[in-house]
C-alpha cells in the first residue's frame, strides 16, 4: 500500500506502553553519541580552558532552571523536582573537581575530560543491580549531554518549542524530555529502547499520550517530516500509512474513545462484583496536587503516596513542618478516604551524598536505599514519621515501609515510630494513636518470612515492579532483556499465591500497588489470589473498576486456581487474556 507521496507503507512492531491512537508528522530527537574532539593544549591555555568549563556550567545551570520553572508552571512542583536532581548532578563537586584535575594533568580539552569522567560514573552505576540508582544514571547522562552540547556550541532540543502537533521519535525519552510532555504539542511517543515501567512511559500514560517502546531502530527508519500512525494499544507503528489504513484506524480511535467513555461513565460507583464482593481500588500519587485526579476517576483513597519528590533535588532535607503541610493537604483532600504514605525510598547515590550522608566505603550504592537508609539516619526518618503522624489528626492515614527484607528491619522501624509517637506526646501534638503500619513486599525474602512479618504490621502492599525483577533477575529497564520481565511467569504467580496464603492465615490484608495492578489483564488474577485492594495510576481507575463490576469473585478465584496449575508463561497469558475478553466482549462488540 502506498501513501499520498507514493512511499510504501511499513509496519513496525514494538511494545505497547501507553494506550491510544495518534497520526501525525514525526519529530526525531537524535541522541546518538556526540563527537567529542580530543585536543592537546599548551600549558598557557589550561586556565582559560578551566574558565570556559566553569562558565559553561553556569550557563547550563541557568538553562536547567529556565526549563524547571516552565515545568513547575505547567505541571507543578512535583514534576519540576527532576530538574532539581539535575542541578545536583551538575553541581557535584567530585565530578567537577575530577574534570578540572584531569584537564590540568593531561592538558587535554575539557570536553574530552568531562566526557571521560562522567562516563566513569555512568559505568559504575550501570554495573549495579538497583533500579533507583539506574534512574539516577539516566539523570547523569541527561546532564552530561546538556553540558557537552553547550561546550560544543550545540543547541539542546526542547519539546516546548514544537510549533505543531508531532509524534516524537527518540532512542529513549530522557527524564527532562518526559517532564516536558505536558504543555508540549507531543501527540505520541515512539522509542528504540525503553520499557513499560519507565518514568517517561508512566508520565505518558498519565497524560493519555500513546506510546510504543522497544522498536529497536525506529529513529534510523524515520526522519523529521515523515508521517506515522501510532497504535499504543497493540504496540504497532505504521510508517507512511495509506488512506485505507488511516480510515481503519480512524474508526478504531473513535471506538476506543467510546470505550473509554463507557469506562468513565460509572467510575464513581464502587468496584462491586456481580456476586456482591467489593475490591478496594485506590490511586497512586507523588504529591497532594494529584489527589483531585484520584477522586475524579473514582479512587477510594490513596494506596501509595510516594514521598521522594520532596527530598530529591534540594540542598537540604525538608523539615518536619514542610512535610506535615504536604501530607496534611493530601489527607484533607481525600477525606474520608484513607491515604497510605510510603516512607522515604531514597538510594545511596550522589544525590544522597550531596547531603553528606553517604558513608565512605568502596561501594556505597549497592542496596543502601529505602528502609536501610532510614534506619541508619534516624533523625531524617523520625522527622518524616512525626510529620505523617501529625497529618493523621486530619484524616485516615496509614504508614508503609518500603523494601523490608527481614523481621529485624520491621521491628527497628516500629521502634523508631514509637519514639516519634512519644516525642509528639511530650509536645502535646495531636495524632491518631491507632495509625496502621504496613510493610511493602518487594523482595522475595519478604515473601518467605511473610508469616513472621505479619506479627509486626497491620497490612502488606506488594510492589510488583521490584518483586518481579528481583525474583526473575531481570532489569526491567534494559531493553535487551525486557522480554524476560514477565508478570505471567509461573514463579510470579506462585510467589504471589504464597504471599496471599500466608497473609490470609495471619488475617493481614494485602494490597497491590505496582504496575501489574494497573494492567486489566492481571486484575482478576490478583483478586482471585486474594488481594484485598489494588492501587493504580489514576487514569487506570475507570477501566479497572468497570472490569470488576462485570465479573464474579468466584470466577476470579477459579481463574487463579487454573492459572496456578499452568507452567508455561504464554499459556498463562493466553488464559488471562481469554478471561478478560469474555468479560469485555460485549463492550467491544457494542462499539
Amino acid at each position: 500500500m502506498l501513501d499520498r507521496n507514493n512511499k510504501k507503507e511499513e509496519i513496525v512492531q514494538g511494545v505497547a506502553a501507553s494506550p491510544g491512537v495518534a497520526h501525525g508528522e514525526v519529530f526525531v530527537i537524535h541522541q546518538r553519541d556526540l563527537e567529542i574532539p580530543v585536543l592537546e593544549l599548551e600549558s598557557t591555555y589550561i586556565p582559560r580552558e578551566i574558565e570556559r568549563f566553569e562558565r559553561t556550567l553556569f550557563e547550563t545551570r541557568k538553562e536547567i532552571l529556565r526549563v524547571r520553572n516552565e515545568v513547575a508552571e505547567r505541571l507543578g512542583e512535583g514534576e519540576a523536582k527532576i530538574f532539581d536532581a539535575h542541578l545536583l548532578v551538575l553541581e557535584d563537586t567530585a565530578l567537577i573537581d575530577e574534570t578540572i584535575r584531569q584537564v590540568e594533568e593531561t592538558h587535554y580539552n575539557v570536553e574530552h575530560c568531562y566526557s571521560e569522567v562522567a562516563q566513569r560514573y555512568i559505568d559504575v552505576f550501570a554495573a549495579l543491580d538497583d533500579e533507583y540508582i539506574k534512574e539516577r544514571m539516566t539523570d547523569i547522562r541527561d546532564v552530561t549531554r546538556r553540558v557537552l552540547q553547550n561546550l560544543l556550541g550545540q543547541t539542546a532540543q526542547n519539546l516546548y518549542e514544537l510549533t505543531s502537533e508531532r509524534v516524537v521519535a527518540s532512542e529513549d525519552v530522557s527524564p527532562s524530555d518526559a517532564a516536558q510532555l505536558e504543555g508540549s504539542k507531543v501527540i505520541a511517543v515512539v522509542t528504540d529502547a525503553g520499557s513499560r515501567t519507565s518514568h517517561a512511559v508512566i508520565m505518558a500514560r498519565s497524560l493519555k499520550i500513546p506510546a510504543v517502546v522497544g522498536l529497536h531502530d525506529i529513529t534510523k527508519r524515520l526522519s523529521s517530516g515523515d508521517y506515522v500512525l501510532v497504535d499504543g494499544y497493540d504496540g504497532t507503528v505504521i510508517i507512511n500509512p495509506g488512506e485505507e489504513t488511516l480510515f481503519r484506524y480512524g474508526k478504531l480511535k473513535q471506538e476506543r474513545l467510546n470505550i473509554q467513555k463507557a469506562f468513565e461513565k460509572n467510575s464513581l460507583l464502587p468496584a462491586t462484583t456481580l456476586d456482591g464482593k467489593t475490591l478496594k481500588v485506590f490511586g497512586n500519587i507523588g504529591g497532594p496536587e494529584e489527589c483531585p485526579a484520584v477522586l475524579g476517576y473514582g479512587g477510594g483513597g490513596v494506596g501509595l503516596y510516594r514521598t521522594e519528590a520532596m527530598f530529591i533535588g534540594s540542598d537540604r532535607f525538608p523539615t518536619e513542618e514542610e512535610q506535615f503541610q504536604a501530607y496534611r493537604r493530601a489527607v484533607e483532600a481525600m477525606q474520608p478516604n484513607p491515604v497510605i504514605i510510603r516512607t522515604l525510598d531514597l538510594g545511596g547515590d550522589k544525590m544522597v551524598s550531596s547531603f553528606h550522608f553517604a558513608q565512605e566505603e568502596e561501594n556505597p550504592f549497592m542496596g543502601f536505599r529505602a528502609i536501610r537508609f532510614c534506619l541508619e539516619h534516624r533523625d531524617v526518618f523520625k522527622d518524616q514519621l512525626r510529620a505523617i503522624l501529625r497529618a493523621s489528626a486530619f484524616g485516615e492515614v496509614r504508614i508503609m515501609y518500603p523494601m523490608i527484607s527481614s523481621v529485624e528491619e520491621l521491628i527497628q522501624a516500629n521502634r523508631i515510630l514509637e519514639e516519634a509517637r512519644e516525642e509528639l506526646r511530650n509536645r502535646h501534638a495531636a495524632f491518631d494513636e491507632k495509625v496502621q503500619v504496613g510493610s511493602m513486599i518487594e523482595i522475595p525474602s519478604a515473601v518467605i518470612v511473610a508469616d513472621l512479618l505479619a506479627e509486626h504490621c497491620d497490612f502488606f502492599s506488594v510492589g510488583t515492579n521490584d518483586l518481579i525483577q528481583y525474583l526473575l533477575a531481570v532489569d526491567r529497564v534494559n531493553d535487551r532483556i525486557a522480554h524476560l520481565y514477565q508478570p505471567n511467569h509461573p514463579a510470579v504467580v506462585r510467589i504471589l499465591s504464597q504471599l496471599m496464603e500466608a497473609a490470609q492465615a495471619k488475617k493481614v490484608p494485602v494490597g497491590v500497588c505496582g504496575e501489574m495492578a494497573a494492567d486489566p489483564i492481571y486484575v482478576p488474577l490478583l483478586y482471585g489470589l486474594g488481594a484485598d485492594s489494588i492501587s493504580v495510576t489514576p487514569t487506570s481507575l475507570p477501566e479497572v473498576k468497570y472490569l470488576l463490576r462485570r465479573m464474579k469473585f468466584k470466577d476470579a478465584q477459579a481463574l487463579a486456581k487454573k492459572v496456578a496449575k499452568l507452567t508455561d508463561p504464554e499459556a498463562i497469558y493466553m488464559t488471562l487474556s481469554s478471561f478478560y475478553a469474555q468479560l469485555m466482549g460485549d463492550l467491544f462488540k457494542d462499539t
